[in-house]
């Protein structure tokens, strides 16, 4: 299964939804930096006519002083202006063409500072618009794609982009003016001469199209290819300690061995296509240099043009056509290299502007109005709710809990608790039904605001690498030294942070690694105390501590729970015990509902999963068995049912 997984272009869907990317990509961020691309634009353009004005000028002067075979002008330069002597026409022209290079010099600095500006800040805007747009996308997309595939796209993607915007539309326009220039002055020369030295150039159009057409689905499958590498070595050093106590080194190489050569196979293809045609290229521009030199040469031996060519061909102008078409085979070699940058980009912003057209199933309405959060009163009604068309996660789960009561929920593994509590998260939107607090539908209150009333302690404990005080405070920034204490006071947590080498100040690692799982999951409490929300989500919040440590927390949670509605998951029925309401869960529907004792003494579903973690496992009725070994093998054989 999950070699099939990796054969698959995980944003193959996005990116063929994706229309027109690279306009896209001029249009809604060219815009805004619109004065460094004039600078960069007109800077190369200048750049380029002072760098196409050393030939012309050195062939001016063999002609005009060397062997005086014509008069000493310049284009747009009245005669009487120019000096009449052989010396001062010289100087002229070694002035001209030191302004030439020292002025191109200046001009390729603004040049280049134009086109770096450029491309620098739309990389920037990019990626940070990707993010903005992949961490507000549903949590089912992140459950279907890999870290390492969604790195891939706002790192190697977006720096792809930058270097086409600079280095591929600097050399495209250094291309375009040079041939355009070129032209325009071999055909004001000797147009005879200049249709042979510029023949290649619909050859190489042609050619070029065909690479354009063979090269473009070979970059797709590299860019892919670097997700799947990517993905795959995320995975395996995230999980370095499981590969290590489960001594599986090997078959992790072979793994890592087996995606890096899925790359290096689609890299090298793409590869042995693009080396084939850049030399190419070369010779077909070389071909035009080779004919043009053996024709100008014969042209300037051969009175009256050799064959059917007919007039006269100066030396100085076959030094001209000689020096422009050597400097001719250089930029339409390029040619090719910015098809290829160009390919490449069009490949990474059709995956770029695919993920940011990736439509949400949770949507705000326009005129949503700010949560306003008074008693805390949460009520599902009729709520059913499934992650993909066709399945049921949650089947028409109605109860009600009044502000300040704590509401515990329970039910096998698969059973849809997380769910239900990820549905008053709005981490999804219920699919028949309504959730309402205080009377006001989900659906119709601000994300930000619906979350800023509701503290949500997970039973997979996630810390973000920096200090323990960054990690307690994060989610309320403002939070001054005094209360990060006291939120870890309360969650029994300061005793050990104050031990620390650094105390609050200790850095915790990439994912809180340095910390065990019980001093993460009490950070993670403090963080929702030091919020204070209205609302108290707590999923497994013990977990991950010992007997001792869960008495602590137990009792910090207590005091945390007393005035404010709560939900609580636990799987140690004895931690919600005392719980005004329980609601037990099975199939995703509620089956029953009570105090502890009144489910106790109905001896239902939750007596029997009472019984379990007593001990009374030889007192469980069969039926409750077999049931419970039907829902481990439908589990077992879908992991994507085992939702708590």
């Amino acid at each position: 299964m999950g070699v099939a997984a990796e054969d698959d272009d995980p944003f193959e869907e996005q990116r063929e939804r994706a229309e027109n990317p690279m306009k896209r990509l001029f249009l809604e961020y060219g815009a805004d930096n619109r004065p460094a691309f004039v600078v960069g634009l007109l800077s190369s353009v200048v750049a380029r006519v002072l760098d196409l004005l050393p030939p012309l000028v050195l062939g001016l002067a063999v002609d005009a002083i060397f062997f005086d075979t014509r008069p000493y002008t310049l284009w747009v330069v009245p005669r009487e202006w120019l000096p009449t002597t052989p010396t001062g026409q010289l100087w002229l022209s070694v002035a001209i063409i030191a302004v030439a290079f020292f002025g191109g010099a200046a001009f390729h600095w603004t040049r280049n500072w134009g086109w770096n500006s450029f491309a620098q800040h739309i990389q920037h805007e990019v990626r940070t618009d990707t993010y903005d747009q992949m961490q507000r996308l549903n949590m089912d997309f992140f459950a279907d794609k890999q870290t390492g595939e969604m790195m891939s796209v706002l790192s190697n993607d977006v720096n792809r982009l930058e270097r086409f915007l600079n280095d591929g539309m600097n050399s495209g326009l250094r291309l375009g003016v040079m041939v355009l220039g070129i032209a325009v002055i071999l055909f004001a020369k000797n147009w005879q001469l200049a249709l042979i030295a510029l023949l290649p150039v619909p050859l190489i159009a042609l050619f070029t199209y065909q690479f354009i057409r063979t090269i473009q689905p070979k970059y797709a499958e590299v860019r892919s290819s670097v997700g799947r590498v990517n993905s795959r070595l995320e995975n395996n050093l995230g999980g370095i300690q499981v590969i290590k106590t489960s001594n599986t080194e090997g078959y992790e190489s072979d793994r890592v061995e087996d995606v890096s050569q899925d790359y290096f196979d689609a890299n090298w293809d793409a590869i042995e296509t693009r080396i084939k045609f850049f030399p190419s290229l070369r010779v077909l521009a070389g071909v035009g240099f080779v004919v043009t030199f053996l024709v100008g040469g014969l042209w300037v031996i051969t009175p009256g043009g050799p064959g059917p060519l007919t007039g006269a061909l100066t030396a100085g102008d076959f030094v001209i056509f000689i020096l422009y078409t050597q400097r001719f085979i250089w930029p339409m070699a390029q040619f090719g290299q910015i098809i290829n940058m160009y390919q490449r980009a069009y490949a990474s912003a059709a995956r770029i502007f695919g993920l940011m057209d990736e439509p949400s199933r949770i949507r705000e309405t326009p005129d949503a109005t700010d949560l306003a959060v008074d008693d805390g009163r949460v009520e599902y009604d009729g709520v059913t709710f499934g992650y993909d068309e066709g399945e049921t996660i949650v089947d028409d789960v109605s109860f009600t809990v009044e502000g300040g009561e704590t509401l515990a929920l329970v039910g096998p593994t698969g059973a849809g608790k997380s769910t239900v509590l990820k549905l008053l998260l709005r981490m999804y939107d219920v699919d028949e039904g309504a959730i309402r607090i205080d009377g006001q539908d989900l659906r119709d209150v601000s994300l930000r605001s619906l979350r800023r009333h509701i503290g949500y302690v997970s039973q997979d404990t996630f810390l973000f690498y920096g200090t323990v005080r960054e990690n307690i405070a994060y989610g309320t920034f403002e939070a001054d030294d005094e209360a990060v204490v006291a939120a870890a006071r309360a969650a029994e947590a300061h005793d050990f942070v104050r031990n620390l080498p650094d105390g609050y100040d200790t850095m915790v690692g990439e994912r809180g690694v340095k910390l065990s799982g019980g001093q993460r999951q009490r950070i993670s409490i403090a963080r929702a105390i030091l919020k204070d929300p209205e609302i108290l989500i707590l999923d497994e919040a013990t977990s991950d501590v010992d007997t001792e440590t869960e008495m602590l927390i137990q009792r910090s949670l207590d005091r945390l729970t007393a005035d404010r509605t709560t939900f609580a998951i636990a799987h140690r029925l004895s931690t919600i015990r005392d719980a005004e309401g329980i609601v037990v869960l099975e199939d995703g529907r509620v089956v029953e509902r009570g105090t502890h004792e009144d489910l106790l003494a109905a001896d239902g579903l939750y007596a029997h999963l009472w019984g379990v973690q007593a001990g009374e496992i030889d007192e469980l009725p069969q039926e409750f068995i077999e049931r419970a070994a039907r829902r481990q093998a439908r589990t077992e054989s879908d992991p994507g049912e085992a939702d708590d």
